[in-house]
C-alpha cells in the first residue's frame, strides 16, 4: 500500500503539472510517457490502460485521490477496459469490478466533482450494457431503487438518463442482436420509468403548491377569456392551469431539472403509446408554465437576494425542459390513432401558454413582457449554484455570445441592467423551444387536428400573428416568418386539391392574411420599424452571400408572394398605395435639384428632412422589389384578368426609370453623400431590376400586342430603352450599369420584339459597343451588352413568320457587330506573326480575355435557340474561330490562355457543332488530341496547379461532348479517346490524392459507354428477343475491362464525392444497359465489385453512402443470388481476417437468404456490423487465449 500511496502522490503531481498552462508540448509527451510506467512492476512495463489488472490500481486511486484529473484519468482506464477488453477479464474480477464501482458511487456521489461523478455513471452504465441482466441482474432494479429513495433520487435519474442515451441507441461496438435485446429490455422497463418521473414531478409540485403562499393580486387574475375558453373545453383544465405557480426549493428545481431531462431522452426514442398518460402531458405543461411567468418571476425576486436569483433561473429552465419534452413527442409524424386525442389536449395546453404569453393587460403589452422575461435570467447566472446544475446553460450562454444582434430597445434595457454579454440567452432559448414547437405543430400537424371542431385555427393564428411580431430578436421573428411560410403553402396545398371549397378555405383565413400581409409590409418599412432595420446589418455577407438586411427583406418579401398568390387583389390594393406614397416623394424631388458649380445639387439639407428622405427612399427601394416579386403572378392565365393592374405598374416602373435616367440623380450632389447618394442609387437599380422582372409579363404583351393596341406596346418599349440605354457608359456607378444591362438582356431574350434594333437609343448603344475608340466597359457589361445586342438579331421574334423575321438584314448587322468585337483578337493570328511579336504576352493575353469572354457567351445564349438563330451566329463567329484554333499550338503552354481556349471551344461544341461541320470539327478533335501528349498531359497536372487541372477537365468535357453525339460521325475517334483516357490521362491521376481530373475522366468513361455501348457489345434485335439467344457478341474487350478495373479501383480511394459519382455511374449502366448481367460482368468482375463495397463499409471509410452502397450491392447481387449466397458469401467470410472459425459461422447463418431489397441490405448491415463487433472482440482477449 505504501506503494500504492507513493505512485498516487507523484501521478496527482505529474498531472497537475500536464494540465498547467505553463506546461510545454515537450514536457507534456514526457509526462505522458512515464505515466505509462509509474506505479507498476517490470512485468507490466506496457501501456498502463491497456492492461487487465490496471483497474485495481485505478480503484485505489479513485478511493484515495481528490485530485480531479487523476480521478478522470482512472475512469477512463476504466472506460477503456469494459468497452474495449471485456471479453478477456477474469469472471471474478468482473464480478469485483460490478460490486466495487456502485459502493463507490454511492459513497462518493455527494462529495465528487460532477464531471467524476457523471462519468463513473456512465462506466456503470457500459458495464451494464455489456452484462445485464444475465450478468449483471439487479442492474436496472438498483436504478429504479436509487430513484424511489428520496436521498438517491438525483443519482437515480443522472443513471437512469445516462441509461436511455447508451442503450436505447448504443454505439457500433455490439452486436445487432445485443442491440436488439437492449432496446427490447429498455422498453419493457418504458411504463415502470415513465410511471416513476410523473410520481416525481406530480409529488414535487402537489407538495409545493399546498405550502406556496398566496401571490398577490394581479391584473390577469381570473381572466381566461374567450380565446381560453375556446382553447380548453373543460372549465377544470383552464382552472388548473390559471394556478400560481408554486415557488420550489433549490433541490426540488434540481430533481424536477433531472427528471425533465430524463423524459426528453425517454421521448426520443420510445414510441407514442399509452404509457405516456394524460397525467404525465399535464404535469410537463405545469413545468413549461415556469418559462412563461412573469409573476413568479417577481415572487422569486421579491427580497432581491442571491439564493432568489438561482430560484428564478432555474424555473426558467425547467420551463426550457418542459418545452424540450413536449418537442420531442411534436416531431413523430407517425401518430397512432389512439394518441390523436393525447396531441389535440398539448396543443390546446400549450397554446394556452401562448396565450398566457401574448395577452395584453394594464400591466403588461406582449413586447414588455418578452422583455421582462428576458431579464428574468439575467441576474440567475451570477449566483454560486451547483455546478452539475448550470452545466449546460453555460455552454449556451458562450455560444450565444456575439452571434445575435439585439434590438434597440432590448439593447437599452441590457445597459440599464449592467449586463455582460451573456444577458437573455437562457429565455431566448424557452423562446426558441416555443417556436419550434409551432413550427412542429404547423408543419407536422396542422393538417390532422384542422378537422377538429375543438381546436380554433383562426384564433390560433392570431396568437401566433401577436407571438410573431412582438419577437424582441431578429432571429426569433425571422423563425416565426419560417412558420408563417410553411402555413401558406400549407393552405395553398389543400385549396388546390380541394378547388371546389377554394372560397370557403380563402374566406376562412382572409382576415388573418390580409393582416399578416400588412403588417409584414410595415415591418420592412423604415417609415414604420426605423429602429429595427437600422440595426440590421448590410455589409456583411453569410454563408449564402447575402446581408442579414437583404436577408430579412427576402424573408418577408417570400411572406408576401405566398399571400398574393392566395389574395391577389388584396394584396395588390394593399402594396400598391404604399408605393405610390413613396414615388410621390422620390418623383417630387427634381423639384429641389438646383445648378452648383460643380453640376446638380439636391437642395435639401435639414437633418430632419435627409433622415425622412432616407427612409422614405429605403422604404421606396424595398417596395420596388416587393413589386418585381409579385410579377410572376401577372402572367400566363392570369394574364387577362389581372392585365390592368400589371399595365399600371409597368407604366410606373418606366416612369420612374426614365425620370432617374434624365434627371441623373445617381450622379447629383447631396448634403450627406455616404447616405443620400447610395439611396439614390439603389432606387434607380431596385426600379430597373422590377422592370426586368416584368419582362415574361412583356413578352406575352408582346404576343398579344399583334392583334390589338400595338402602339402602347411601342411606346412602352421604346421608353424603357430611352432610360436603360443613358446609363450604359463608364461614367455610371457599376451597381447602376449592371442593372441596366441585365434589363437590356432581358428585353432582348425574352421579350424579343421585332423593332428592337430600329429604336434609335439601341442603335447608339451598337454604335458604342462597336466602335474601336470607345472606352470599354467593366468586364461584366461588356458581356451583358454584347449578349444583349447579339440576341436582338439572333433571336427569333414570338408570333411572326419565317419571312417576317428579317434575316438577311440581321445576318448583315450581326457579322458586323462580331467582326467589330473580334478586331484585334483576329489580328493575332499566326499569319500577321511580326505584330505578334512586338505585342507583349500580358497584352496578348488580355485581348484574348476579353474576346473569348464576349465571344464564348454569345454563342451560350443561342446553343438552344432555332437552328437559323445557330447558323447565323457560327457564320459571324467562323473566322475567331479558325483563328483561336490557329493560336492554340502556340499557348499550350500558356495554360490560363489555354484555360479560356478550351472554355470557348468547349461551349461551341455543346451550342454550334452541327454548325461546324463535320470536317472542321474532326480537324479541332485532332489538332486537341496531337497536342495532349502524355507529356503536356503530365505537365499539365501535375506541376501547373490548379489552372492546368482546368484545362485538362476542359479537354475531358470537349471529349465528353463529342462521344456523346448520335451516328457514326465521330466513331472513329473512340478508340483514340479511351487510349487517351486510359494510357496517357489515367496513369497520371490514378495514385494522386488530389479529387482534380478524376470526376471529368470517369464522366468521360462513363458517357463512351453509355452513349456506345454497341462499340463493346454487339447485338441484334434477334438476340435482344429472343429467350434463351446466344450472349451477345463482345468487342473491344480488354477496353471495356480497363475501364471497369478504373471504376473498381475508385472505390478504394477516400474521396467521397468521386466514390458517390461512380456508384451512381455504375447504377445507371445497369437500369440502362443491364451491366451487372453481362456474362463478362458477370463471370470476372461482378463479385470483386461485392467484395470491394463491402470491404468500404466494414471500414466505414465512406458512411454516409450506407444506403447507397447496400443497394448497389443487392443490385449485383440479384443477378445471381444462388452464386452469393453458395459461393460468395462463403468465401468473402473465409477471407475476413481478426475473426475465428466459429464467428464466421455464426455469420453466415445470421445472414439470411432474403431477396427482397430492405430485408437483404438489413442483412448486408447486420453482417457489417457483427463482423466488426467480432473484431473488436478478438482484439481485446488478452494474448493465448483459447476460443471456444
Amino acid at each position: 500500500m505504501a506503494s500504492e500511496e507513493t505512485s498516487l502522490r507523484a501521478l496527482e503531481s505529474l498531472m497537475t503539472e500536464f494540465f498547467h498552462d505553463c506546461t510545454t508540448n515537450e514536457r507534456k509527451r514526457e509526462i505522458a510517457f512515464f505515466c505509462c510506467y509509474l506505479t507498476f512492476p517490470e512485468e507490466l512495463l506496457n501501456n498502463f490502460a491497456q492492461q487487465v489488472g490496471a483497474w485495481r490500481f485505478c480503484l485505489y486511486f479513485l478511493s484515495s485521490t481528490r485530485n480531479d484529473y487523476v480521478m478522470m484519468y482512472s475512469l477512463t482506464v476504466f472506460e477503456n477496459l469494459i468497452n474495449k477488453m471485456w471479453l478477456g477479464v477474469p469472471s471474478q474480477d468482473k464480478m469485483e469490478i460490478r460490486s466495487c464501482l456502485p459502493k463507490l458511487l454511492l459513497a462518493h456521489h455527494k462529495t465528487f466533482p460532477y464531471f467524476v461523478r457523471n462519468k463513473l455513471c456512465k462506466v456503470i452504465v457500459d458495464i451494464g450494457r455489456q452484462d445485464w441482466p444475465m450478468f449483471y441482474h439487479d442492474f436496472f432494479t438498483n436504478i429504479l431503487q436509487l430513484i424511489q429513495s428520496p436521498v438517491t433520487t438525483p443519482l437515480g435519474l443522472i443513471m437512469l438518463k445516462t441509461t436511455s442515451e447508451e442503450l436505447a441507441c448504443p454505439r457500433e461496438d455490439l452486436s445487432v442482436a445485443r442491440k436488439e435485446e437492449l432496446r427490447k429490455l429498455l422498453l419493457d422497463q418504458v411504463q415502470t420509468v415513465l410511471g416513476l418521473l410523473t410520481g416525481i414531478l406530480e409529488s414535487v409540485w402537489d407538495k409545493h403548491s399546498v405550502t406556496a403562499a398566496t401571490p398577490p393580486p394581479s391584473p390577469t387574475s381570473g381572466e381566461s377569456g374567450d380565446l381560453l375558453s375556446n382553447l380548453l373545453q373543460s372549465p377544470s383544465s383552464a382552472k388548473l392551469l390559471n394556478q400560481p405557480i408554486p415557488i420550489l426549493d433549490v433541490e426540488s428545481e434540481y430533481i424536477c431539472s433531472l427528471a425533465l431531462e430524463c423524459l426528453a431522452h425517454l421521448f426520443s426514442w420510445i414510441p407514442l403509446s399509452a404509457s405516456i398518460t394524460p397525467s404525465l402531458l399535464t404535469t410537463i405543461f405545469h413545468f413549461a408554465r415556469f418559462g412563461c411567468d412573469i409573476r413568479a418571476r417577481k415572487m422569486a425576486s421579491v427580497n432581491g437576494s442571491s439564493q432568489n436569483c438561482v430560484l428564478g433561473q432555474e424555473r426558467g429552465r425547467l420551463g426550457v425542459l418542459a418545452m424540450s419534452c413536449i418537442n420531442e413527442l411534436m416531431s413523430k409524424n407517425c401518430v397512432p390513432m389512439e394518441f390523436e386525442e393525447y396531441l389535440l389536449r398539448m396543443f390546446q395546453q400549450t397554446f394556452y401558454l401562448l396565450q398566457k404569453i401574448t395577452k395584453d393587460n394594464n400591466a403588461h403589452t406582449v413586447k414588455s413582457r418578452l422583455e421582462e422575461l428576458d431579464e428574468r435570467i439575467l441576474g440567475s447566472w451570477t449566483g454560486t449554484e451547483r455546478s452539475e446544475v448550470v452545466q449546460e446553460p453555460r455552454l449556451l450562454l458562450m455560444r450565444s455570445q456575439g452571434q445575435e444582434r439585439r434590438s434597440v430597445e432590448l439593447r437599452g434595457a441590457w445597459k440599464q441592467k449592467g449586463g455582460n454579454g451573456m444577458k437573455g440567452c437562457l429565455t431566448c432559448s424557452y423562446i426558441e423551444k416555443f417556436t419550434d414547437f409551432l413550427r412542429l405543430f404547423v408543419s407536422v400537424h396542422l393538417r390532422r387536428i384542422e378537422s377538429y371542431s375543438q381546436f380554433p385555427v383562426v384564433e390560433f393564428l392570431t396568437l401566433l400573428f401577436k407571438y410573431t411580431f412582438h419577437q424582441p430578436t431578429h432571429e426569433g421573428y425571422f423563425s416565426c416568418l419560417d412558420i408563417w411560410t410553411l402555413f401558406l403553402d400549407y393552405l395553398t396545398s389543400k385549396i388546390k386539391s380541394r378547388l371546389g371549397d377554394k372560397e370557403a378555405v380563402l374566406n376562412r383565413y382572409e382576415d388573418a392574411l390580409v393582416l399578416l400581409l400588412t403588417e409584414v409590409l410595415n415591418r420592412i418599412q423604415f417609415r414604420y420599424n426605423q429602429a429595427q432595420l437600422e440595426e440590421l446589418d448590410d455589409e456583411t455577407l453569410d454563408d449564402d452571400q447575402q446581408t442579414e438586411w437583404q436577408r430579412y427583406l427576402r424573408q418577408s418579401l417570400e411572406v408576401v408572394a405566398k399571400v398574393m398568390e392566395l389574395l391577389p387583389t388584396h394584396a395588390f390594393s394593399t402594396l400598391f398605395p404604399v408605393l405610390q406614397d413613396n414615388l410621390d416623394v422620390y418623383l417630387g424631388l427634381q423639384q429641389f435639384v438646383v445648378t452648383s458649380g460643380s453640376g446638380h445639387r439636391l437642395n435639401i439639407t435639414a437633418e430632419n428632412d435627409c433622415r425622412r428622405l432616407h427612409c422614405s427612399l429605403r422604404d421606396l427601394s424595398s417596395l420596388l422589389q416587393a413589386v418585381g416579386r409579385l410579377a410572376e403572378y401577372f402572367t400566363g392565365d392570369m394574364f387577362a384578368a389581372r392585365f390592368n393592374d400589371a399595365l399600371t405598374v409597368v407604366e410606373r416602373l418606366v416612369k420612374v426609370t426614365l425620370y432617374g435616367s434624365q434627371i441623373k440623380l445617381y450622379n447629383i450632389e447631396t448634403a450627406v453623400p455616404s447616405v443620400l447618394k447610395p439611396d439614390l442609387i439603389d432606387v434607380h437599380a431596385q426600379s430597373l431590376a422590377a422592370l426586368q422582372a416584368y419582362s415574361h409579363w412583356l413578352a406575352q404583351y408582346c404576343s398579344e400586342a399583334h392583334r390589338q393596341n400595338t402602339q402602347q406596346f411601342v411606346t412602352l418599349i421604346s421608353t424603357t430603352m430611352d432610360a436603360v440605354t443613358p446609363l450604359i457608359s463608364t461614367k455610371v456607378q457599376d451597381k447602376l450599369l449592371l442593372s441596366a444591362c441585365h434589363l437590356l438582356v432581358s428585353l432582348a431574350t425574352t421579350v424579343r420584339p421585332i423593332f428592337l434594333i430600329s429604336i434609335p437609343s439601341v442603335q447608339k448603344v451598337f454604335n458604342r459597343i462597336t466602335d474601336a475608340s470607345a472606352q470599354r466597359l467593366v468586364d461584366k457589361a461588356q458581356v451583358l451588352v454584347c449578349r444583349a445586342l447579339s440576341n436582338i438579331l439572333l433571336l427569333p421574334c414570338a408570333n411572326l413568320s419565317e419571312s417576317e423575321q428579317q434575316w438577311p438584314m440581321r445576318s448583315v448587322n450581326h457579322a458586323n457587330l462580331i467582326f467589330a468585337l473580334s478586331r484585334d483578337y483576329r489580328n493575332l493570328k499566326p499569319s500577321a506573326v511580326a505584330s505578334q511579336r512586338k505585342m507583349p504576352l500580358d497584352d496578348t493575353k488580355v485581348i484574348i480575355h476579353q474576346t473569348l469572354s464576349v465571344l464564348e457567351d454569345i454563342v451560350e445564349s443561342v446553343s438552344g435557340e432555332s437552328t437559323k438563330s445557330r447558323q447565323i451566329c457560327y457564320q459571324s463567329l467562323q473566322e475567331s474561330v479558325q483563328v483561336s484554333l490557329a493560336l492554340f499550338p502556340a499557348y499550350i503552354h500558356q495554360s490560363d490562355v489555354t484555360d479560356e481556349m478550351l472554355s470557348f471551344f468547349l461551349t461551341l461544341f455543346r451550342g454550334l457543332r452541327v454548325q461546324m461541320g463535320v470536317p472542321f470539327t474532326e480537324q479541332i478533335i485532332q489538332t486537341f488530341l496531337n497536342m495532349f501528349t502524355r507529356e503536356q498531359l503530365a505537365e499539365s497536372i501535375l506541376h501547373e496547379g490548379s489552372t492546368g487541372c482546368r484545362v485538362v477537365e476542359k479537354f475531358l468535357k470537349i471529349l465528353q461532348v463529342v462521344v456523346q453525339e448520335p451516328g457514326q460521325v465521330f466513331k472513329p475517334f473512340l478508340p483514340s479517346i479511351i487510349s487517351l483516357s486510359m494510357e496517357q490521362v489515367y496513369p497520371i491521376i490514378a495514385e494522386r490524392p488530389s479529387p482534380d481530373v478524376k470526376a471529368e475522366l470517369f464522366e468521360l468513361l462513363f458517357r463512351i459507354l453509355h452513349h456506345n455501348w454497341r462499340y463493346f457489345f454487339k447485338s441484334t434485335v434477334l438476340a435482344s428477343v429472343q429467350r434463351g439467344a446466344a450472349e451477345e457478341q463482345m468487342e473491344n474487350e480488354p477496353q471495356f475491362s480497363a475501364i471497369m478495373q478504373a471504376f473498381g479501383q475508385s472505390f478504394l480511394q477516400p474521396d467521397i464525392h468521386l466514390f458517390k459519382q461512380n456508384l451512381f455511374y455504375l447504377e445507371t449502366l445497369n437500369t440502362k444497359q443491364k451491366l451487372y448481367h453481362k456474362k463478362i460482368f458477370r463471370t470476372t468482375m461482378l463479385f470483386q465489385f461485392v467484395n470491394v463495397l463491402l470491404q468500404v463499409l466494414v471500414h466505414k471509410s465512406h458512411d454516409l453512402l450506407q444506403e447507397e452502397i447496400g443497394i448497389a450491392i443487392y443490385n449485383m447481387a440479384s443477378v445471381d443470388f444462388d452464386g452469393f449466397f453458395a459461393a460468395f458469401l462463403p468465401e468473402f467470410l473465409t477471407g475476413c481476417d481478426g475473426v475465428d472459425a466459429n464467428q464466421k459461422n455464426v455469420l453466415g447463418r445470421n445472414f439470411k437468404m432474403d431477396r427482397d431489397l430492405p430485408s437483404f441490405t438489413q442483412n448486408v448491415h447486420r453482417l457489417v456490423n457483427d463482423l466488426r463487433y467480432y473484431r473488436l472482440c478478438n482484439d481485446s482477449l488478452p494474448p493465448g487465449t483459447v476460443k471456444l
